[in-house]
């Protein structure tokens, strides 16, 4: 779209009264929502928008702006009220526009928009029934569905003009049993930068039952023990650890702005030698993958630890500016209606040599989590309290019975510094994450990982 007005026009009109840089982001995107619970279809909804935004950043300040009318006469109008929120040494450089750079696209099997709208629907439908039927103990079952598609074009004052196009598809299962007075909850999801082939691999009713046997697995659970113990945490737990007790804390604006404990530390030691954290949005289809950031900046991977060693923050175009370094493609954004700020895509520990076997059974004594819950970290000192959603005893090197209730508290430097064994294994993880009122598609993942020693919440 933005080939047909005049790109150069609108953004000198963006810097009449001076700026750094300047941007005009377009977004044209068409999702399905459906959402199936206690037997019904709840909600069905199919939405499409489009528009444009404006950005002018001055002396590390931004002044910003958006509008879903896209005739040229509209983007100089929103031009000109952007820079009036401007005042700084004016822009003496000509602005000329390169031929548009596109991102490299992976092949879909089957495109969302090929897919009957009913046929979407039935598969919901089937799932949240095929859950709420497993077993007697199921109270409340339901079943989201989630589809995607964009096409990004980005223009700026250096020249760069990129486009892309996004697609995505996600399912969700969330089951609550209940037995005897109590009562416990499973969840179960997948997603990709995929089309309907998604569920090729797992399919709708498998990710629901997969759900509900947590649920009901979870009602006959003992209490999990609580105390210091050393805690493996499986490939499968998902990698919210990696993403809160270090990922957000690796973000430049929270470095900036004084509020992550990384801050200062570059070259330094933050975990245990064998940890390499790694954020990667060029890896295929993973769902926090993309050709170029919301800022035109192409995907990257991302060495932040190498073997303990801490290398560098994630940066958008802003704080790379006032760092004096470039962007690392981190500039994310939820839709044309939100400026860009720094966000992880696909942050993993990676993978080392040793066998996941080899680390159960390294193991006497302590709790091995398949899955992890909810959790929350506190960015200025690293500490965190992370859910347990299904977990095990571990005794004399071998998973044991399952229990509930357990939760993980400590502190991110404190913990990856004690993790002691990683394996060769890998699992992912998928979410949306939440930040400034924004939210974005992400992929966490990790090996198998031992930590020496953690505290878990649990009977006492």
């Amino acid at each position: 779209m933005l080939e047909t007005v005049n790109i150069e026009a609108i953004l000198r009109q963006a810097l009449a009264a001076g700026g750094e840089f300047a941007e005009i982001y377009f977004e044209e995107g068409h999702s399905t929502q459906i959402v199936a619970e206690d037997g019904r279809v709840e909600k069905v909804l199919c939405s499409a928008d489009r528009g444009a935004s404006i950005r002018v950043i001055s002396d590390f300040r931004t002044a910003f702006g958006y509008t879903n009318d896209v005739t040229e006469q509209s983007l100089l109008e929103l031009a000109a009220t952007v820079s009036n929120g401007v005042k700084g040494k004016l822009f003496d450089r000509t602005i000329i526009i390169s031929p548009r750079a596109r991102g490299v696209e992976y092949p879909v099997a089957r495109h969302p928009e090929s897919i009957p709208l009913a046929d979407k629907v039935a598969l919901v439908a089937a799932a949240e029934k095929a859950a709420r039927q497993a077993a007697p103990s199921v109270r409340q079952a339901m079943a989201l569905y989630r589809d995607g598609v964009a096409a990004v074009q980005t223009a700026n004052s250096l020249g760069e003009f990129t486009e892309s196009r996004r697609i995505g598809t996600m399912f969700a299962a969330q089951v609550v049993a209940a037995a005897e007075g109590a009562m416990q909850t499973g969840y179960e999801s997948a997603g990709a930068c995929r089309g309907f082939e998604l569920f090729a691999e797992k399919s709708a009713d498998e990710i629901a039952l997969t759900a509900a046997g947590r649920a009901v697995m979870m009602l006959s659970a003992r209490r999990a023990p609580g105390g210091r113990m050393p805690v493996i945490l499986s490939s499968t737990a998902g990698g919210t650890m990696v993403h809160e007790a270090i990922g957000h804390g690796l973000e430049a604006d929270l470095v900036q702005n004084g509020i992550s404990v990384y801050r200062g530390k570059l070259g330094q030691k933050v975990a245990s030698r064998v940890v390499t954290v790694i954020d990667d949005a060029t890896i295929p289809y993973a769902r926090g993958s993309f050709p170029f950031d919301s800022e035109g900046v192409p995907a990257q991977k991302n060495v932040l630890v190498e073997n303990g060693i801490l290398k560098g923050y994630m940066y958008d175009r802003l704080t790379a500016m006032k760092d004096g370094c470039s962007s690392t493609g981190n500039g994310r954004r939820e839709s044309y209606h939100a400026k860009p700020i720094v966000r992880m895509t696909n942050t993993l520990i990676a993978p080392g040599r040793t066998s996941p076997d080899d680390i159960i059974r390294a193991v006497p004594h302590g709790l091995f989590v398949r899955k992890m819950g909810g959790g929350q970290v506190n960015t200025v000192t690293g500490d965190f309290m992370f859910e347990v959603a299904e977990g095990y005893l571990l005794e004399n090197g071998a998973i044991g019975e399952p229990v509930q209730g357990a939760t993980l508290t400590g502190n991110g430097p404190e913990v990856l510094t004690g993790i002691i064994m990683v394996g060769s294994d890998l699992g992912f993880g998928i979410g949306t994450c939440g930040k400034d009122g924004q939210g974005v598609p992400v992929a966490d993942a990790q090996p198998t990982l031992l930590i020496g020693e953690m505290i878990v919440g649990g009977a006492v």
